[in-house]
């Protein structure tokens, strides 16, 4: 029976994966600090769900490898899945952009992804440090799709214009589930798109009116806005790969 571990940090996700964990009979442990107790240290299958920026560390100590989308993962997507110039850059080189551009860290949120121009950039990180740069573009609505082997297992819109959806408790109608569901059914199944086991796909709809990626993200720090925390579960327990 897997075990879900937490890390220190409330949040309303973990207490909702916390009540779908239990229903399913799982075992639930909650860290007290940052680091792993000798106890913990050889489950038969530990499961992880926390933040970013620990994850590595913790993942070591429970002896999983965590299941990640490549840094360029943008980069490499077809354009009808992306509709808009993306690459993979140095943040030293970013630093030289004169046009305002979409920039963010690849896979965790050392700074906030937002418009910048090389000038405006955060200047305390390192200028090895890669950055994914994009053109700037506006969406219409985004939504969260946690994937599990090329299938979608559970959807929630999580934004329009750009305002998190929390309020309207992340409600979609069904021509824009119908729209979401057919745009990723066609990623899904395309073997150009390379995709790990278990991971979220945000995807969402232009103000063009195109559909297209947002990013790749690890399903094991991914927040669940209106997701079915059971079927996340199913997605999480193959994102902690024992090793």
């Amino acid at each position: 029976m897997p075990t879900l571990i937490f890390t220190p940090r409330y949040t309303d996700d973990s207490q909702a994966l916390w009540k779908a964990a239990g229903a399913l009979g799982w075992q639930v442990q909650r860290l007290s600090n940052w680091r792993v107790p000798d106890h913990m240290q050889h489950m038969d299958e530990p499961v992880l769900y926390g933040e970013a920026l620990f994850g590595p560390t913790l993942a070591e100590q429970l002896g999983i490898r965590l299941l990640n989308p490549p840094e360029d993962w943008l980069v490499r997507l077809p354009m009808e899945y992306r509709h808009r110039q993306i690459s993979l850059q140095t943040l030293g080189q970013a630093r030289k952009l004169t046009a305002p551009a979409f920039i963010k860290p690849p896979n965790d949120k050392s700074f906030p992804a937002d418009v910048y121009t090389g000038a405006t950039l955060p200047i305390e990180y390192d200028d090895e440090m890669a950055v994914l740069v994009s053109d700037v573009v506006q969406w219409e609505k985004e939504f969260r799709c946690f994937i599990l082997q090329r299938k979608l297992i559970t959807y929630s819109i999580y934004s329009r214009f750009g305002e998190v959806q929390r309020d309207a408790d992340f409600a979609s109608n069904t021509y824009e589930d119908q729209a979401l569901v057919a745009f990723m059914s066609t990623l899904l199944a395309d073997q150009r798109v390379d995709l790990p086991d278990a991971c979220v796909v945000d995807a969402g709809m232009l103000a063009t009116g195109a559909w297209a990626c947002v990013e790749q993200n690890a399903a094991w720090g991914a927040g669940i806005y209106g997701c079915d925390p059971a079927r996340v579960l199913d997605v999480l327990r193959h994102a902690s790969v024992k090793i």
